[in-house]
């Protein structure tokens, strides 16, 4: 498979029935139920699909101050990669049901890790099914277990952490993917926190999206970032690291530098109560 951010559900189909093995991750989850998303794939999913869970196999332990959703150590990540049948040279493919956002988490890592074999099933679960694909209910065999992926860590996704960030405000443009209401600091259905990080930019993740639930094209993607980066590197951000990586892959679609994830986000900022907080338009 050609390294793209990007596959539709026809290329999958092709791919899928050719001889090279595919690992495909059902990253489909729900904030509000953890639980949501293993049913959803005990229901249907794509044939030969392993699920993959956001708080168990996407992030790391929680100190209190490193979000909700930090990332694992990238030796532990490895290990569950090696489970999940990827070694160097396996295609990946992942995919959810929420537009992308649980399954581009997955893709950052992926290619965080070093693995550039790796792309994001673009409409999701709606496009594979109304381009005919299959669905199976219950667990199906995955691919051979490996031993732990061979990280290299990659240049091109890289982390920044809150001390870090917050020295460097005012000369980085940081994206904020929340919803505009979260932004602003009216409500907050996560975070014991409302409001923002002083300086942060409004990209909510929607954006990124057309009406059919795919990407919207490259050129469009591109224009936006460049109006709301303003010439400066990019930080993204969102409640605990997990949205922004959609502004990260929306960016890479785009064939612009994707820029840096902070991972704590919103979640991590707002956890040390001496830290300044914006709000409002």
């Amino acid at each position: 498979m050609t390294p793209t951010p990007l596959i539709d559900a026809r290329s999958l189909q092709t791919l899928l029935a050719g001889p090279a093995p595919v690992a495909l991750l059902d990253c489909g989850f729900d904030l509000s139920d953890p639980t949501a998303g293993e049913r959803a794939f005990a229901a249907g999913h794509l044939p030969g699909a392993a699920y993959v869970h956001l708080d168990r196999d996407l992030s790391g332990p929680k100190t209190g101050h490193n979000g909700r959703h930090p990332l694992p150590a990238r030796s532990a990540w490895a290990v569950t990669m090696g489970r999940l049948g990827i070694a160097p040279g396996v295609a990946v493919v992942v995919y959810d049901d929420h537009g992308g956002v649980y399954a581009s988490r997955a893709w950052w890592m992926l290619r965080w890790a070093g693995h550039t074999e790796v792309a994001l099933l673009d409409g999701g679960r709606g496009a594979w099914h109304a381009a005919g694909g299959e669905r199976v209910a219950g667990d199906t065999p995955r691919q051979p277990s490996q031993g732990p992926y061979p990280v290299s860590a990659s240049a091109a996704m890289a982390t920044v952490d809150t001390d870090t960030l917050a020295a460097g405000l005012g000369r980085v443009a940081l994206l904020d993917a929340r919803a505009p209401e979260r932004y602003r600091g009216e409500v907050e259905p996560l975070d014991p926190v409302a409001g923002r990080i002083p300086g942060a930019r409004n990209r909510f993740f929607k954006l990124n999206l057309g009406a059919d639930g795919c990407f919207r094209p490259a050129a469009e993607l591109r224009a936006e970032f460049e109006a709301a980066a303003g010439g400066l590197p990019v930080v993204h951000q969102c409640g605990s690291g997990v949205t922004a990586c959609h502004n990260l892959l929306a960016m890479a679609v785009a064939g612009l530098d994707a820029g840096t994830l902070y991972p704590g986000s919103w979640s991590a900022w707002c956890s040390d109560a001496s830290r300044p907080v914006a709000r409002g338009a």
